[in-house]
């Protein structure tokens, strides 16, 4: 069973890690624009990205009514989870997991191209199993009727080697410049874009170089910046003569996002999903329903606005940029903001959630029940339930209040549970307390709590174990059956039945754990003791054979081997064990609490009471009686009213 204890110490573990997947909220003029924006704040890539839409976006008409995507976005977990191994594994250090490449199959390319008196070559080889570039088409394409030189060695070096994406001279050929390309430079009105139209040239004339573009344009005024390279190489690679082809584009303005908050929790309940198994099949006691939180954990961070980037038109003119704008924190119950002044943390343990726009951290859980739609509870604060716990759940919490019935199921509290009706238990139902457990009635269930049980009306047929007292104090206040172990005392108006048919075993004045694990130990040390000379006896007898024939086989030399060191790890442990148990013994003679059973109505015959390990079964049916011990006797004396003087915990009382 995960314990709440168990629950705290991985949380805090994971705190201490200080690795936790973010989601952000995004707005942006496109879907792409915002991943591009989340993937940026996320550190990863586009690819990685999850995303769900919140409120879909629009261009409006002629940019009246626009309205901007909103997206939720978050990271795939198959790819976190991928990262975190490679990690692990020392396969990587700062840079990024990138995708396999898939391979491609393509043919080589070449180029040949005609710039002032030269002759250019550029090849770029195949890819997986596509066709190499031939020597003889390059030649033909080199061997122009103008052709004066090329340089067969360089051609072959270059379509055996590539040339590196550039082109290299080859040749040269009868360059007349009458026949060059004429080439004309378009700038559009709002200076966001240029193109080039280009001219085709004539039989010796040069074709446009990147150089001699990128000159035109800067002689019209378009700045380096604006000029894009991959277009224009594109341009020199695959001429589209006498069409305006668009080299140039402004830098835009790239507006500055708004302040956000950056969650580390789900704010949409709706969206808390059930556990789901390796084999894919869905556990529907845990639903996974309450986010825990524990004092000090981060719960959100506000994400500052950005400033605006400006941008430059083509000919150099600056485009504003807005700057994002700035929010408030707003902070609901039981959180505080961090030194940074940016980072919201819980104050308490509770259950975070999101409450009219405030992280909150909720210290009490209300249910109206447990059962099928809720699941399993597991919370680290208190859980009040209106109703029942039905069969099959487990609760687990710092306190739990329950209103209704508990059915065969599971409580376990690091501090108080109140079941204000009563608990039946079925012979598998489990409580247990780390202070004090008040009840109507318990039947048939097994109980353990460090203070003390109160219950008002009956204890039937339960084991229930108490550090402290067990009290049942009522009009009925009857303990039936079962086995019952305090350390102090335990008291009740009536003990057993009438015929005793329901046998009934009352321990009080000694430490119930200590006295439970002593039992074991003595039961495992006689186990052992017995295993030990078993065999010792082996042992004995394979020495005697030993020492008659002055050497053994192998095989039984091997066997006394293994039967000495098993002896000797035996009675390692025994020792062990003898050590606990004389100091459990020890806790036990010295304890304090000498332990009283207090009837105020009728103790009937059969029952066994137990006052420091002293029986005193009682053969008569007896009324008003205090069962104590002295000298090392068990005696009886006048009913005492109970030592505990009890009002239950605030907002609860016994009736």
């Amino acid at each position: 069973m995960v314990t709440l204890e168990k629950l705290r110490a991985d949380m805090k573990a994971q705190l201490a890690i200080d690795q936790q997947l973010h989601q952000v909220d995004v707005n942006a003029d496109t879907v792409d624009e915002a991943l591009a924006d989340a993937a940026v704040q996320l550190d990863t890539k586009v690819s990685n990205l999850l995303y769900e839409v919140v409120e879909r976006g629009s261009d409006g008409f002629l940019g009246l009514g626009k309205k901007p995507w909103k997206i939720k976005v978050y990271q795939d977990p198959n790819t976190v989870k991928v990262v975190k191994k490679l990690a692990s594994d020392g396969l990587f250090d700062d840079e990024a997991v990138e995708e396999e490449a898939v391979v491609q199959n393509r043919d080589g390319i070449f180029f040949v191209r005609h710039f002032n008196a030269d002759i250019g070559l550029k090849v770029i080889p195949p890819v997986g199993d596509g066709a190499p570039v031939e020597l003889r088409d390059v030649l033909a394409d080199v061997k122009r009727p103008d052709t004066l030189t090329f340089d067969e060695d360089v051609i072959k070096k270059a379509v055996k080697n590539g040339t590196n994406n550039e082109y290299v001279i080859c040749g040269s050929y009868k360059h007349i410049q009458a026949g060059d390309v004429v080439i004309g430079v378009e700038i559009s009105k709002d200076e966001l874009h240029g193109s080039i139209v280009v001219s085709p040239p004539a039989m010796s004339g040069s074709e446009a170089s990147f150089e001699m573009i990128k000159r035109c344009l800067i002689s019209q005024g378009v700045i380096e910046q604006c000029i894009n390279e991959k277009k224009v190489q594109e341009f020199v690679d695959h001429p589209d003569y006498n069409n305006p082809f668009e080299v140039a584009e402004a830098i835009l303005p790239v507006d500055g996002h708004d302040a956000y908050i950056s969650y580390n929790f789900e704010t949409d309940p709706s969206k808390i999903k059930a556990e789901i198994s390796k084999t894919g099949n869905i556990n529907y006691k845990q639903l996974n329903r309450i986010q825990n939180v524990i004092a000090d954990q981060p719960l959100a961070t506000k994400i500052p606005a950005e400033r605006g980037k400006g941008g430059k038109t083509l000919l150099g003119r600056y485009l504003e940029a807005k700057n994002g704008k700035d929010i408030q924190i707003q902070l609901g119950a039981n959180v505080k903001l961090d030194r940074d002044g940016v980072t919201i943390k819980a104050e308490i343990d509770g259950e975070v959630m999101l409450v009219n726009g405030r992280v909150t951290v909720e210290p009490i859980k209300y249910l109206d029940a447990v059962n099928v739609k809720t699941g399993d509870v597991k919370f680290v604060g208190t859980v009040i339930i209106k109703g029942n716990v039905e069969e099959g759940y487990t609760v687990e919490a710092t306190n739990i209040e329950v209103n209704g019935i508990v059915d065969k199921s599971t409580l376990e509290a690091t501090g108080n549970i109140i079941v204000r009706n009563g608990v039946f238990g079925k012979g598998e139902g489990r409580i247990k307390a780390g202070k004090s457990l008040w009840a109507k009635f318990i039947n048939d269930t097994t109980v353990e709590v460090e203070e003390n049980v109160i219950v008002s009306d009956s204890i039937v047929n339960s084991t229930v174990t108490a550090m402290k007292n067990i009290v049942v104090k009522g009009k009925k206040a009857q303990i039936i059956g079962g086995h019952l172990s305090a350390t102090e005392e335990i008291c009740a108006r009536k003990i057993g039945s009438p015929g005793g048919g329901t046998e009934t075993i009352l321990e009080v004045g000694i430490d119930p754990r200590a006295k439970a694990r002593l039992e074991k130990l003595q039961k495992m040390q006689a186990d052992g003791t017995k295993e030990y000379e078993k065999i010792d006896l082996d042992v004995q007898n394979l020495e005697q054979q030993k020492k008659l024939r002055k050497k053994l086989p192998q095989e039984k030399e091997d066997k006394l081997k293994d039967f000495k060191e098993k002896l000797q790890q035996i009675s390692e442990k025994l020792d062990e064990m003898t050590s606990e148990i004389n100091t459990i013994q020890a806790h036990l003679r010295e304890l304090k609490a000498i332990g009283k059973v207090k009837v105020e109505g009728t103790v009937y015959a059969g029952v066994k009471v137990y006052i420091r390990d002293v029986l005193d079964e009682v053969k008569m049916d007896t009324n008003a009686v205090t069962f104590y011990y002295e000298k090392s006797f068990s005696k009886r004396g006048p009913y005492e009213p109970p030592a505990l003087v009890d009002e239950g915990p605030d907002g609860y009382s016994a009736n």
